[in-house]
């Protein structure tokens, strides 16, 4: 049920990513109740931010979604998601938590990272879920920033009061059919 979702989502994702192109002011999907607009794509890289985050210098939530083309498998799949840890860790990300969920026989297996990234300016973090979608790799992140001077201390109180709710949500995240 739920890969049946995400196949649907893409579809959709597809059709909003272009209907973006032309009506900027349609949302492509919600996350956690808040609707999402597309603002950048490039090859295999979609970003989404909500209503009044336009600015991709200066968001404050963002959800992005890469395909992995050349992912088809399970092993492939987590290959990718260690990949991109071992890319968070060369980061200097400071990984919170790691999960993967096994196949089962209504789903494939499915990885997820959560990282924090702490920068002059501001603290960034990301939760990625990686998963199989229609036989093609895919992450779907979101990421949470806040900036300024007390931008760690932010993200720490952030984090204790709504990261595992986050984590949840994007695991068990499936658009809504249309």
């Amino acid at each position: 049920m739920i890969f049946r979702r995400v196949v649907i989502f893409l579809v959709v994702l597809s059709a909003a990513t272009l209907r973006s192109a032309e009506d900027s002011s349609a949302p492509a999907f919600a996350f956690q109740d808040v609707k999402y607009f597309h603002r950048w794509s490039q090859n295999q890289q979609h970003e989404f931010t909500p209503a009044k985050q336009e600015d991709l210098d200066h968001w404050s939530d963002m959800i992005t979604i890469n395909g992995y083309p050349s992912v088809g498998d399970a092993d492939k799949l987590a290959e990718a998601a260690n990949g991109v840890l071992e890319n968070y860790r060369n980061n200097q990300g400071k990984i919170l938590r790691t999960n993967s969920v096994p196949a089962t026989d209504e789903h494939p297996a499915e990885h997820f990272i959560a990282v924090l990234f702490t920068r002059p300016g501001f603290s960034e973090a990301a939760f990625a879920r990686f998963k199989l979608v229609d036989g093609k790799g895919h992450s779907f992140v979101y990421s949470h920033r806040f900036y300024g001077d007390k931008a760690a201390e932010e993200m720490g109180e952030w984090l204790k009061d709504s990261g595992e709710e986050t984590e949840k949500a994007l695991m068990a995240w499936a658009p809504p059919r249309r």
